[in-house]
């Protein structure tokens, strides 16, 4: 992978990984578009560790309310009362949420690794989050905020994440989708899915770290790596900003479109 290939390709993890367009879906078809041959290993690690990028990104714009959480979960756990603060009861949906993508991506890894090199297939997934984004626009009711969500509403969005684990299923966009599906107001339901990012995204890094060091000449891939990294953290960090602004006021209809044009150009090129 050369400096310029893994530029691009952070700038496209960074923009997509919050935006409900699905990251692991454009970072496999930008390649398949430009033609472009990535060691199959090398391709995977990289594209968990640009996820680290926008991980960094999102530690940093939350956080006050990852420290708030921190903070109550202590908290209630000294008062031996762990679901009566707002905001720890909120520390601990997001653990629940979590389990299902972990308890998915711990059996099924080698089989989810394989669809990370198929084009055509991946385009056939941007149209079911295409679908998804629409879905959660006609059945959501969203008149609920973050106060109101129970541990039901927790798994329910952490099985939609789960779906996220394919590429061209939007990680963002799936688990916006469940929890406008559980009636929670887009920016609710974004809000949720951007912390929800923090704990799944951990995990991935941990064992790609691992991976990372039995990659033959490593060191040769480090400065590409760290490129990557660093144009995920800035464009994740700026796409954030700008979805959250958008959700509060516009429908998703406009990235299920575009996620529907991109899956028909990748199917016809």
């Amino acid at each position: 992978m050369t400096i310029l290939q893994a530029l691009i390709l952070g700038v496209v993890q960074g923009a997509t990984e919050f935006l409900p367009i699905s990251s692991s879906g454009h970072l496999v078809i930008v390649p398949h578009l430009l033609g472009w041959e990535l060691p199959n290993d090398e391709a995977f690690v990289f594209n968990v560790l640009v996820q680290l990028g926008t991980l960094l990104a999102v530690l940093i714009y939350f956080r006050q309310d990852i420290l708030d959480i921190l903070r109550s979960v202590v908290g209630s756990l000294v008062r031996q009362e762990p679901l009566n603060d707002p905001q720890a009861r909120l520390g601990w949906q997001l653990l629940l949420a979590t389990i299902p993508a972990a308890l998915v991506g711990a059996f099924f890894k080698v089989p989810i690794q394989e669809t990370f090199h198929n084009g055509d297939m991946t385009a056939w997934f941007l149209l079911g989050t295409a679908l998804l984004l629409v879905l959660a626009e006609v059945v959501g009711k969203r008149n609920r905020g973050l106060q109101d969500l129970n541990w039901r509403d927790a798994l329910w969005i952490g099985a939609f994440q789960a779906l996220a684990l394919l590429p061209g299923i939007s990680r963002s966009g799936a688990s916006i989708t469940g929890g406008m599906g559980r009636g929670l107001s887009r920016p609710a339901a974004a809000r949720f899915s951007f912390l929800l990012a923090i704990p799944i995204m951990l995990g991935a890094g941990g064992r790609t770290l691992v991976d990372l060091v039995r990659i033959p000449q490593v060191a040769d891939a480090l400065p590409a790596l760290i490129i990557g990294f660093l144009a995920a953290a800035v464009v994740g960090y700026l796409s954030i900003h700008a979805l959250l602004r958008y959700v509060a006021k516009n429908p998703l209809y406009l990235f299920s479109g575009y996620l529907a044009l991109v899956a028909i150009i990748t199917l016809v090129h």
